[in-house]
């Protein structure tokens, strides 16, 4: 199961997120949920750092299979806008009778 930390600071605005594992959907290769996980993973951190001007970190262990991105200094509108969607989607995934054994979404306070 992917399991997906999305971080809040103490006024409820996502600073970032750790996606951790693989979904287990189907073999290596062939898993569309894991997949569609990273597809998304990946986009939002890409489209922070390309269409936005908040300073970011982010580090990948495919090895480990965990990513993990975070907003650093005052957190802009359009990066956490970017953030929330991708909580949104893929908490609209765990809804899913489909996926829901696959994909794990959870929000902690920092």
């Amino acid at each position: 199961m992917t399991r997906v930390t999305f971080y809040q600071n103490r006024n409820g605005q996502l600073t970032g997120f750790k996606a951790a594992d693989h979904a287990g959907y189907a073999e290596a290769g062939e898993d569309i949920v894991c997949a569609a996980i990273s597809a998304l993973v990946i986009h939002t951190i890409n489209a922070v750092e390309g269409f936005t001007a908040q300073e970011t970190d982010s580090s990948a262990d495919e090895e480990n299979a965990v990513i993990s991105f975070s907003l650093k200094g005052k957190i802009s509108h359009d990066a956490e806008l970017f953030v929330k969607a991708l909580a949104q989607t893929l908490s609209d995934m765990q809804e899913e009778d489909a996926y829901k054994d696959f994909v794990d979404v959870n929000f902690m306070e920092v």
